[in-house]
């Protein structure tokens, strides 16, 4: 698909809010017939702007508490530093998203550990030993009054 245009992009927010929705429902949202709906749809996962649907669970279902987001600073600014540090943290199920930035430091990290002890560990037993980690700080959660994330 080239191009979104406007009655796509109200599809496109209707199912980010709720990807459950029927299509005679969505169709009835948006102002199209459940039959032009479900092209719409359909054409919008073939084109890559739909990349899938999740169940959004609920920390304690995952058996996380603690969630903190943790700036990573490398000593080895090369690709294969890079790469060395993304397979690092690839395999560990704690880091919940890996964004490499621009700034004074290469990535941004949000992590969720059960408690601070298995922050702590993670922290010291994970990050801590993987040698491209030149520094790391650590921003805790404390609350979160808007979280779009599905």
């Amino acid at each position: 698909m080239d191009h979104i245009d406007p009655i796509d992009t109200r599809i496109l927010r209707v199912l980010q809010s709720d990807a459950r929705i029927s299509n005679q429902a969505l169709a009835g949202r948006v102002g199209l017939s459940p039959s032009a709906t479900l092209r719409r749809v359909q054409a919008l996962e073939r084109s890559g702007a739909i990349q899938g649907y999740r169940a959004v669970l609920s920390p304690a279902a995952r058996g996380t508490g603690f969630t903190a987001y943790v700036a990573v600073g490398l000593n080895d600014h090369t690709k294969a530093g890079q790469e060395g540090f993304e397979r690092g943290v690839a395999g560990a199920p704690q880091v919940r998203e890996c964004h490499n930035i621009t700034g004074t430091v290469e990535y941004l990290l949000r992590v969720e550990a059960a408690d601070l002890a298995a922050y702590k560990h993670f922290h010291t037993e994970v990050l801590g030993v993987l040698p491209q980690v030149r520094s790391l700080q650590t921003y805790v959660v404390m609350g979160s009054p808007k979280d779009d994330r599905a």
